[in-house]
């Protein structure tokens, strides 16, 4: 199993877009595929689930958020059973580690997007865990097994899934901070990528991404060198390393001097992006890509232009772009709109599906 973070410390870039379709692309192509929503705004999991049933899987989860051990004292064997048995969110997963309590006996299920497809909902209450994460991590470089076990308890979550569902591929939804919850997350994974707009902030993002990675790597050298190997066995082998960046949901510019379907000011920021990586994101993080890699786009052109309304439609129906025309139900003020641009709809599973090959080219330069 993989896991792969999908990050930019600038919101508004497209990034649960891109992670919800490239996910379903992999599924699509064979590849058994897992989406865990970080992000406590919970757009990547409203994909997924409507946002009654979502309240649903919440409410049900409240006691527990509130004081884990309380309220699993109060629940009876059997319907505490049936409770870790349907969706969970990755809070509720999580707080047992939050609490200091006994780790749960088993995994819930994930929400079914397609045969190849699960989904692990995200849940407003996430900043509680990164309070935990805050106030635990100076104990983690004493080797205290509370704290490592907070520190590294998602990857270990996403690991068991690979283990236990089969998953090949973990990709996780991350919101635009570079507070100490994306520390952990991005520092665990296995890889990352960056999805850019071709602006004067995506370069600004790839300086900020590049420099906390510097101190986040120290900090975790250090660590390593201060606690036990048994103990660092809870870690990943490497430091996560750089899978390249996108250009995503940009405006196309179909003039007669446009390069990658461009307008001039924004060709001439999306090719500073690979100079920009260079300077900021450690050799040491990006040695495993080679120069061509490093300078092209995942995918290329495949995603890099805007889908206009399209993706609005996608979550509006939860469903990949290319599905939406075939969904059983469309309400009629879109039936007619959507059906007379099926051929557009459609035509987007093409360029997802080379993205998604692309990257798992990616993935294997990390063997």
């Amino acid at each position: 199993m993989k896991s792969i973070a999908v990050f930019n410390n600038k919101g508004g870039v497209g990034k649960t877009t891109l992670t919800y379709h490239v996910a379903f692309a992999l599924a699509e192509l064979g590849h058994r595929t897992l989406l865990v929503d970080l992000d406590p705004q919970s757009n990547l999991t409203l994909f997924g689930i409507a946002p009654e049933d979502l309240h649903n899987v919440w409410r049900t989860e409240d006691p527990f958020i509130d004081d884990f051990a309380n309220a699993r004292k109060k629940t009876e064997n059997q319907h505490f059973n049936d409770i870790l048995g349907d969706v969970r969110s990755i809070h509720f997963l999580l707080k047992p580690t939050e609490d200091g309590t006994a780790e749960l006996s088993e995994l819930s299920n994930p929400v079914k997007l397609h045969d190849n497809l699960g989904l692990v909902p995200a849940r407003l209450t996430l900043h509680m865990y990164e309070d935990k994460i805050a106030s635990r991590w100076s104990d983690v470089y004493l080797g205290d097994p509370l704290a490592i076990r907070t520190i590294t308890q998602i990857r270990a979550l996403c690991s068991n899934y690979g283990e236990n569902h089969g998953y090949e591929i973990v990709l996780i939804d991350t919101s635009p901070s570079l507070g100490i919850l994306n520390k952990v997350i991005i520092s665990t994974a296995d890889g990352f990528i960056v999805p850019c707009m071709p602006d004067m902030f995506s370069l600004y993002g790839i300086q900020n991404i590049g420099k906390s990675l510097r101190k986040w790597k120290q900090e975790f050298d250090t660590i390593f060198k201060l606690i036990s190997e048994e103990k660092r066995g809870h870690f990943p082998t490497e430091f996560v390393r750089f899978l390249g960046f996108t250009i995503y949901n940009a405006k196309k510019y179909s003039g007669q001097d446009s390069k990658l379907g461009l307008a001039r000011a924004h060709y001439n920021y999306a090719q500073q992006i690979p100079n920009t990586i260079r300077e900021y994101i450690g050799t040491d993080i990006r040695k495993h890509l080679s120069d061509a890699l490093l300078e092209k786009p995942i995918g290329g052109t495949a995603t890099m232009h805007s889908h206009s309304t399209l993706p609005n439609m996608a979550q509006k129906y939860r469903a990949p772009i290319w599905n939406v025309p075939s969904r059983t139900y469309l309400e009629p003020d879109d039936k007619s709109t959507i059906s007379g641009n099926r051929n557009s709809y459609e035509a987007t599973k093409e360029g997802y599906h080379n993205f998604a090959r692309e990257l798992l080219e990616r993935l294997e330069t990390l063997e």
